[in-house]
């Protein structure tokens, strides 16, 4: 069968590459298309990746507003592009702006339209549940409490686990030595501090100047920003120049593995950090109009998926004006290893990674929608 499928940024990529790895073993005869990124490529082959995420990604109100006329664009292109290649079914992951559009697109065509990864309609724009229930065929959820939440609102979700533990997973297995990974980055012999600045360049200039601030007013500790290949290393440069702060490119998880704590921009890097066992505070700020939008219209109580799945205040959050080095600095030094924090922190992540549950899910999730494809031949 003919699949296609839409990841607008680099965790899309990530579960885009492992769900179609298991759609593969399920159906030999697996044909893809897709807007993603490399870890998609490495198992469609290149010349089916129609267009990189690196072009697609617009973060907060002002940059989406400021590149209306590009995304329209995108979008119209994206819409031939299916087209021609005609899919079985087309498969969203996230990515809700693009993603609802088309799914809009397909269902007027009569594509059949899954939605893996559902945008986190429960935080804030609740409107959109109607979307899903009219232009989506079959919604593949990652968080347990959604299946509840979807059913109240008529929709009967599939949910087979959270596909970030094959990730963690089958990355982990890989990682080298500690004195290897130090080694091999120029680190030395100082407790390292992970500092995950975001995947975009507006979270990148608006969180790393202040990991930078943080990272000088503690040098007891080595700090170490988790950099990714799609930006470009002039965007560090403009804040790490001079401050003897390192960066490691493309190896999050390993940096992770091996720092006695993190601070970590909001997003699925929260729960990524939880999983590893990383003693971690979240930080975030963005653009003052943004931040007055969401803080009109979000409905949850906090911003970190491992807050928001234990329902409960596991990890501090600081937000816009509560992001201080002040507060950062404090919240480290609870967290680490000896600090008043950090056994409850511990004993939290236990529970969390109980509540998400183990590796495997892309294969199971692959199969469920291969199934459901089959039987409607």
């Amino acid at each position: 069968m003919r699949y296609y499928l839409i990841a607008g940024e680099a965790s899309g990529d990530l579960h885009g590459s492992n769900l179609m790895k298991g759609i593969q073993k399920a159906d030999p005869e697996a044909q893809f298309r897709f807007w993603g990124g490399d870890r998609m490529a490495e198992v469609g082959g290149k010349d089916n990746l129609a267009k990189h995420y690196r072009q697609t990604s617009f973060f907060g109100v002002s940059d989406v507003l400021k590149h209306l006329r590009t995304i329209f664009n995108q979008l119209g292109e994206c819409q031939r592009d299916v087209d021609a290649f005609g899919p079985d079914v087309l498969i969203l992951i996230d990515y809700p702006g693009f993603n609802f559009k088309m799914a809009k697109y397909a269902h007027q065509k009569g594509i059949k339209t899954f939605y893996y990864i559902s945008p986190k309609v429960w935080a804030w724009k609740e409107h959109r549940v109607e979307r899903i229930r009219r232009w989506v065929d079959k919604l593949f959820i990652i968080f347990p409490f959604e299946i509840e939440y979807f059913r109240g609102k008529g929709i009967e979700a599939i949910y087979e686990g959270n596909p970030i533990m094959d990730s963690i997973t089958q990355t982990l297995a890989e990682v080298e030595s500690e004195e290897q990974f130090r080694r091999a980055n120029g680190l030395g012999n100082k407790p390292l501090v992970a500092l995950l600045a975001g995947s975009r360049k507006n979270e990148i200039k608006k969180n790393l100047p202040f990991m930078v601030a943080l990272a000088q007013s503690m040098p007891q500790w080595e700090f170490v920003v988790a950099g990714v290949s799609w930006l470009d290393d002039e965007l560090y440069d403009k804040y790490l120049k001079g401050s003897g702060i390192k960066r490691v490119t493309d190896q999050t998880y390993g940096l992770l593995r091996y720092s006695a704590a993190a601070v970590v921009c909001s997003g699925t890097a929260t729960l990524e950090t939880a999983l590893i066992g990383t003693p971690e505070v979240v930080c975030y700020r963005m653009d003052e109009f943004s931040y007055r939008v969401a803080r009109a219209f979000v409905k949850i109580k906090w911003i970190s998926l491992v807050n928001i799945i234990m329902q409960r205040t596991v990890v501090r959050e600081l937000i816009q004006h509560d992001m201080t080095v002040e507060n950062a600095s404090q919240e480290l030094t609870a967290i680490v290893e000896g600090g008043a924090k950090h056994q409850q922190m511990k004993a939290d992540y236990a529970a969390l990674a109980e509540v998400v549950g183990g590796a495997g899910v892309s294969d199971r999730f692959a199969r469920r929608m291969v199934d459901l494809l089959k039987k409607t031949e």
